[in-house]
C-alpha cells in the first residue's frame, strides 16, 4: 500500500475544519459528508490546544485524538493534521500515535508536522503556558524538528530497535509497532515558511504546506524551497506543494480565482479552510461551487 497520491494527475482538493469553537458532532457531519465526495479526497484538523479565534475560553478538540475518531468513521478520505506542532509531544510518542491513527483509518494517513507556534502569536503562544509545556526559541525548535522527522521516519521503517542520540532527542531501544499500514510509511507534509523550516522539508518532506498567506508570498517561498533542495541535490519536483486557502460562503468567485492563481503558481495539493458554523452540505457545496468550476484546471491521469 502506498502513501502518496498519482504525482502526475493533476491537483487534488481537500478541506480543513479547525476543532475550535465547534461540537464534535459538527466536524463528523461535515467529514462524513466528504467522504462521499469524490471531488474532496483529503480532509484535516489543525493542532492548537485553546481557540485562536473567537471566545478565549471556548472549546478546542485534541487533534490526534479526534483524528482517530474521524479516521473510524469514514471510509475514503485521506487525512491529517495541519500541522502537528513538534512541541508539544516526542517524537517516538507521535510516531506511535500516528501508526495507530493509519492502522485504524486502513492507510490514509497524511503526516503533517511543523515547529509549533510562532513566538509573536500570544492566543497560540499561551497554551503552553497553560499546559506546562516548554516553549523553546526558534533555533532550538527548528533543530528539534529535523530530529524528530528523522526517528519518526525510522521508526516506522526500521524492523531491529535503534539508539538516537541528538542534540535535543535521546532514544534507548526506541521500536515502533505495529508499523503505519503504508509502505514504505505515511506522506510527510511539512507545514510552514521560514527558511529553516524549508531547509528541514528540503531533506525530509514528501509534501510542503504554505500555512496561508498571499499567492505572491506562496509562490516565492516555493521558489526558495527549489533553491534549498537543489543545494543538497534533490529534485525539488519530488515534494508536492500545497497551500491553505480560505472559503468564503458569500464570495465563492473570490475563492476560486485565488485558487486558479494558486495552481498556476505549481500549488496542486489545495486545502479549502471551511470556517464554523458550518452551513448544511457544506461539502457538497465546496465541490460543486468550488472545485468542479475549476475543471479547466484539473486533469485525470
Amino acid at each position: 500500500m502506498t502513501g502518496h497520491l498519482a504525482p502526475a494527475r493533476g491537483p487534488s482538493f481537500g478541506i480543513m475544519t479547525a476543532p475550535a469553537q465547534v461540537a464534535y458532532d459538527d466536524v463528523l457531519r461535515v467529514w462524513r459528508e466528504a467522504d462521499g465526495i469524490p471531488q474532496i479526497e483529503h480532509a484535516w484538523l489543525f493542532d492548537h490546544l485553546m481557540p485562536l479565534g473567537g471566545d478565549p475560553n471556548g472549546p478546542t478538540f485534541e487533534g490526534w485524538t479526534l483524528l482517530s475518531a474521524l479516521a473510524a468513521r469514514t471510509e475514503r478520505l485521506r487525512l491529517g493534521v495541519l500541522v502537528t506542532s513538534n512541541r508539544f509531544r516526542p517524537p517516538a510518542l507521535l510516531a506511535k500515535i500516528a501508526a495507530t491513527v493509519d492502522v485504524v483509518s486502513g492507510g490514509r494517513l497524511e503526516f503533517g508536522i511543523g515547529v509549533g507556534s510562532r513566538p509573536d502569536a500570544p492566543r497560540a503562544r499561551r497554551e503552553y503556558a497553560a499546559h506546562g509545556l516548554p516553549f523553546h526559541d526558534s533555533t532550538h525548535a527548528v533543530e528539534s524538528l529535523a530530529e524528530a522527522c528523522t526517528i519518526i521516519r525510522r521508526l516506522w521503517t526500521e524492523t531491529a530497535p535503534f539508539d538516537f542520540h541528538g542534540d535535543h532527542h535521546h532514544l534507548t531501544g526506541a521500536f515502533c509497532s505495529p508499523k503505519p499500514l503504508q509502505r514504505p510509511c505515511p506522506p510527510i507534509l511539512i507545514g510552514g515558511q521560514a527558511t529553516p523550516t524549508l531547509r528541514v522539508a528540503a531533506e525530509h518532506a514528501d509534501r510542503w504546506n504554505m500555512p496561508g498567506g498571499s499567492i505572491d508570498k506562496a509562490i516565492e517561498r516555493s521558489t526558495a524551497l527549489d533553491r534549498l533542495c537543489n543545494e543538497i541535490g534533490r529534485n525539488p519536483a519530488e515534494i508536492t506543494r500545497s497551500i491553505v486557502l480560505p472559503v468564503s460562503y458569500d464570495r465563492p468567485e473570490d475563492t476560486r480565482n485565488t485558487i486558479r492563481a494558486a495552481l498556476d503558481g505549481g500549488f496542486s495539493h489545495i486545502v479549502l479552510g471551511l470556517h464554523a458554523p458550518y452551513p448544511t452540505a457544506v461539502a457538497r457545496w465546496a465541490a460543486d461551487t468550488i472545485i468542479v468550476p475549476l475543471s479547466d484546471k484539473i486533469t485525470t491521469p
